[in-house]
């Protein structure tokens, strides 16, 4: 048990806080180049975009990989290990709902980008703030929990306005466009936006189970 006599007085390996505050880092540079993307309408600048994010997406990949060598390796850990591990996957799905985001504007190159499109990067961008804000608190958790808390209540409030934005987005979208192939291209391109914003509340909603659990 994490409260055990051995634990007290066991050092605790703290490895993991700067692998976790790495993809967090990714992340926040992944949401600004999805920002520049959905501004883009050139093809060959969007594809050029989407080789960045890609970047950040596969350093995303190399810290999860390398959390998971080091839980295997280290007897005394900060949190549970199943909450190390969830939390890095989460971290790495957003940074790869980026991707996934990215890779569909390049693919499909839609004529043009709605408006909501970068109202939807924009809430990303903000998301991954807040939890690169809330993964870097980490490390004094136990003395200092509001302001996590807090970052996790921004990334929720997030959340509901990225499903706001797509609503309306949807219904504008099938009022408005005549052209039954940009409906799917745009349709699916701020479906995975929007996704990426669920992802970022539930990296939010596992370090507030964290904060239930050591705070």
């Amino acid at each position: 048990m994490n409260n055990s006599f051995l634990n007290r007085f066991t050092p605790k390996e703290p490895k993991f806080f700067p692998l976790l505050e790495g993809m967090a880092d990714t992340l926040v540079i992944a949401s600004d180049l999805i920002l520049e993307c959905v501004q883009n309408n050139d093809h060959a600048e969007r594809v050029e975009l989407f080789k960045k994010i890609k970047e950040q997406e596969r350093k995303c990949d190399k810290l999860s990989n390398k959390i998971f060598d080091e839980l295997n390796a280290t007897f005394i850990t900060p949190f549970d290990r199943e909450d190390i591990q969830h939390l890095a996957n989460r971290l790495d799905d957003v940074t790869d709902g980026i991707n996934s985001s990215a890779k569909r504007i390049a693919l499909y190159n839609p004529k043009e980008m709605p408006p909501e499109s970068v109202e939807m990067a924009k809430l990303i961008k903000e998301s991954a703030l807040a939890v690169s804000k809330a993964v870097d608190q980490l490390h004094v958790l136990k003395k200092s929990p509001t302001k996590i808390k807090k970052y996790c209540a921004e990334l929720h409030e997030l959340e509901n306005k990225a499903d706001d934005v797509y609503d309306q987005f949807i219904i504008k979208l099938f009022e408005t466009e005549e052209d039954a192939i940009e409906v799917v291209k745009l349709k699916e391109i701020m479906y995975e936006l929007e996704k990426t914003t669920d992802g970022a509340e539930l990296v939010g909603k596992i370090i507030k189970t964290i904060i239930v659990k050591y705070a």
